[in-house]
């Protein structure tokens, strides 16, 4: 089910109909349908007569319904808004100036993944790596009509696409090779070009390589590009000073990329660019609160968050409202002139232009510093880690939207339930218990050599009821923060920042052979994988194993076609996403692993495993 809040700006389009031009509090949104009373009774009718008729795709049926209307992601932008739902499908309401037909749904035949809105531009990530925009500066013909921009790419082998931002009028490709592309204007140099030679492109053309994260804004024109070692870039639109280069490069464009010098000490989770500032917000483990907002840019347009004058480079918000040691900021969305601020104690803050109501507060005043805003009661309000803000040009949405895991995550998720899998357990407050994968635990938890980790989460687990020691375990397994609350209390003891390819790949590397417990046998050695490693990466393995329920016993399996170089490949592969940078790829290995991918039935992971060894031979 959906939870929407909406506030601000209500015109072109008119997202809630029957209500003013500027709603200047949360009310709750919903979707102007008139055929979805009818379609959910069609649905239920249906539903009921499979259900009476002993039908077992009863369950499967009622969940694809439910996908339909679960949000997944919003994006707005002064040319459309779009609802992107989480069976993949999307509808937009356009600017009215453009269309009359609100909603319309996006006609793109391929799973959505992400949508993305500017200025006057939009895109959208599909799940098998290709954007699809339209707009002004994209395609001069049609701005109504989406184009597969990634497939312009001149490079064939950077055509995956792996993560889409829209600026003002230009947007940014950030492919599985992690290099960056620009297309659209570069009438500010925000593609780190001359403007005065290449105003805009509708190409594709290359910016950056080896990078992390782009960080633009939906009426931005400027854009920060972040490497693999925490180095920042920005070039575009500065004449206020929103890249943070100091007073002495108060420039109005910057034509090149440029790194950003004096950034605060401290990881940077996110960058959220206005038209006339920039808000970034750095964690560092060693202060309390972790996580701060910095700020840089003009201060007239009130999106500094602070009483001062335009700060040239990033300098911090200080608030009472962020000075709680057990509260946390969530997430921060960033519009054309004011912010919004979700934190882990489910306080909403907000700051900066409100001329259409858009911070919430019940007025149009603008607030040069942070204020909290009073909300609706939540429906979800326990999993308030699983709501996000947006802000938009002067609108503002809350909405709800559970944890998208990845097929890796997902699969741990759905082994929880798996108790021929489990070889611990715990015991909780009541008596009850509850077993797990040791496996997992081990390398999910921190890794100290002084403290078992294991005994302190049995201590922990011991004062809880059965529903909180399964959201403490759905936070271990899936590495998300499913209730803040419990979550504090474990917080020490989990390695939140490492990813699932990195876990499996230390499990790879330092796992004693005598505990992995299946077997893969090809001509005359004998390869040991534990068998939860192989259902997530592996449909073969997967139907094997979850197709039993009594028998735990060990398999033997023999593939003796591939040779040992691909069969390596294919070991450090199912672990770490990756390829052995001291393996040669030749054509001979590339045509065995093609077989050896299709034998498996392995799950491709984005970049997938064929992708990754083409690039490599090519390279």
């Amino acid at each position: 089910m959906n939870e929407i809040i909406f506030f601000g700006k209500n015109k072109k389009p008119k997202l809630i109909k029957n209500e003013t031009n500027k709603i200047t509090k949360p009310i709750q949104f919903k979707f102007e349908n008139e055929n979805e009373n009818e379609n959910e009774n069609e649905n239920e009718n249906e539903n009921e007569n499979e259900n009476e008729n002993g039908n077992e795709n009863g369950n499967e049926n009622e969940n694809e319904n439910e996908n339909e209307k679960q949000i997944k992601q919003i994006s707005t932008g002064d040319f459309s808004t779009i609802f992107l739902f989480k069976n993949g499908k999307a509808i937009e309401y356009l600017n009215e100036y453009y269309s009359n037909q609100n909603p319309k749904k996006i006609q793109i035949e391929e799973n959505i993944q992400k949508v993305t809105v500017g200025w006057k531009n939009e895109a959208i990530l599909t799940k098998e790596g290709n954007v699809f925009a339209k707009g002004y500066d994209t395609n001069s013909k049609n701005l109504n009509e989406f184009i597969n921009i990634s497939s312009l790419i001149e490079d064939t082998n950077d055509r995956i696409i792996k993560d889409v931002v829209c600026g003002r009028n230009s947007i940014y490709l950030l492919t599985s090779n992690q290099n960056a592309y620009g297309i659209g204007s570069n009438y500010y140099g925000q593609l780190g070009f001359d403007s005065e030679t290449l105003k805009k492109t509708e190409k594709p053309i290359l910016i950056m390589k080896n990078v992390s994260k782009i960080f633009s804004g939906n009426t931005s024109a400027h854009v920060f590009l972040l490497n693999s070692n925490q180095k920042l870039f920005g070039c575009g639109y500065n004449l206020y000073d929103q890249l943070g280069l100091e007073e002495t490069r108060r420039e109005t464009n910057i034509k090149k990329l440029t790194k950003i010098q004096n950034i605060p000490k401290g990881k940077i989770i996110d960058i959220q660019c206005g038209f006339a500032y920039s808000i970034m917000l750095i964690e560092n483990e060693n202060q309390n609160p972790k996580r701060k907002l910095y700020s840089c840019g003009a201060y007239n347009l009130n999106g500094l968050g602070k009483y001062d004058k335009d700060t040239y480079e990033f300098t911090e918000i200080k608030s009472s409202l962020f000075e709680n040691d057990n509260d946390n900021i969530l997430e921060i969305s960033v519009g054309n002139a004011h912010s919004l601020i979700l934190t882990s104690n489910s306080k909403m803050i907000g700051f900066g232009n409100n001329s259409s109501g858009q911070l919430g507060i019940g007025n149009t005043i603008n607030q040069s510093i942070p204020i909290q805003i009073e909300l609706p009661k939540l429906r979800f309000n326990e999993d308030i880690s699983n709501y996000h803000v947006l802000c938009g040009f002067q609108r503002s949405f809350l909405y709800y939207s559970p944890p998208s895991f990845s097929n890796l995550e997902e699969d741990l998720i759905k082994l929880f339930e798996r108790k021929e899998f489990c070889d611990i357990s715990f015991k909780t407050e009541n008596g009850e218990i509850i077993e797990a994968h040791k496996l997992i635990l081990k390398y999910r938890l921190n890794q100290n050599q002084n403290e078992n980790q294991i005994e302190k989460l049995q201590e922990i687990i011991s004062t809880k009821s059965i529903k909180e020691s399964n959201q403490i375990f759905e936070m271990i397994y899936s590495n998300k923060i499913i209730n803040p609350k419990l979550y504090c209390e474990i917080k020490e003891i989990i390695n939140s920042n490492e990813k699932i390819e990195e876990t499996m790949k230390r499990i790879y590397l330092n796992e004693n052979e005598n505990e992995k417990d299946f077997i893969i046998e090809r001509k005359e050695k004998q390869y040991k994988f534990p068998k939860l490693i192989l259902i997530m990466r592996s449909e073969l393995y997967r139907g094997m194993f979850l197709s039993v329920t009594n028998d735990t016993s060990n398999k033997v399996t023999d593939y003796s076609e591939l040779s040992n170089k691909s069969f390596q490949i294919f070991e450090y592969w199912i672990y770490s996403n990756q390829i052995k940078d001291e393996i040669e790829i030749t054509q001979e290995i590339i045509d065995e692993m093609e077989r050896g991918i299709d034998y498996f039935q392995l799950n491709q992971t984005n970049p997938n495993l064929f992708d990754l060894l083409i690039n490599k031979f090519n390279n």
